[in-house]
């Protein structure tokens, strides 16, 4: 209940925050290209109840093209781009925080093929809201440029990706509470500021962990059948 009152609050007071980047958002969105401000997706959410999530349009509403969207997709719109790489595209789920269909911390909403395909490990992760982020979230921040270096994104998306971040919205649920959302939401607002706001020193500590990372998962990918569900 008390996660409950917290994800009201912070998400109303958020919106209010966002409604002048929405608004400068929407008139890009229109002026760049045809079709709708708003996009909407069926994502499933806690115990497998379908919802609607909401974004800003990113992509052309002319072209059809696969479900899971990859780096240099020609889909994207120019605004799109920036918006992506700002993460502003993301903003309009604080509504569905208000709706109580997500949480501000908690595994990412999947679109129903993806939760079926690994439904075993999605099981006990949607025991609980799905969130605008989470430790997983955080790992991938920029997860369209670690797609760009593969041949072949798809794949490595679901062999290597999606373990890992099952493994670690899982691990993460196992303990959070209240206050671990608190720290995860201000690292969230850290990752997000533009690399170049960021003072030197803090970059570079940054950039090595990001490094660290990737090394890490080159030399031990995860594979599909490893990811063990939280008990």
């Amino acid at each position: 209940m008390f996660k409950r009152c917290v994800d009201i609050t912070l998400s109303f007071l958020l919106l209010i925050l966002a409604l002048p980047f929405l608004a400068l958002a929407a008139c890009a969105i229109k002026l760049d290209s045809e079709g709708p401000v708003f996009f909407r997706q069926v994502r499933m959410g806690r115990d497998f109840t379908r919802f609607q999530i909401l974004k800003l349009r990113t992509m052309r509403v002319e072209c059809s093209g696969p479900t899971y969207t990859v780096a240099e997709d020609p889909r994207i719109t120019r605004v799109g781009r920036w918006l992506r790489w700002l993460k502003f595209d993301e903003l309009p789920q604080l509504c569905n925080v208000l709706r109580g269909e997500m949480s501000l911390v908690g595994p990412r909403p999947m679109v129903p093929e993806v939760t079926l395909e690994f439904e075993q490990a999605y099981t006990p992760l949607l025991a609980v809201r799905p969130g605008l982020t989470d430790p997983a979230t955080l790992k991938y921040c920029r997860e369209d440029e670690l797609l760009s270096c593969m041949p072949d994104q798809v794949g490595y998306y679901k062999s290597v990706l999606m373990p890992d971040k099952l493994a670690l919205s899982a691990a993460y649920l196992e303990h959070a509470t209240v206050w671990t959302d608190f720290g995860v939401l201000a690292r969230t607002a850290f990752a997000l500021v533009p690399h170049t706001w960021i003072p030197r020193a803090l970059r570079s500590t940054r950039a090595a962990q990001q490094r660290i990372t990737s090394e890490r998962l080159f030399a031990e990918p995860a594979q599909p059948g490893e990811v063990e569900p939280a008990a």
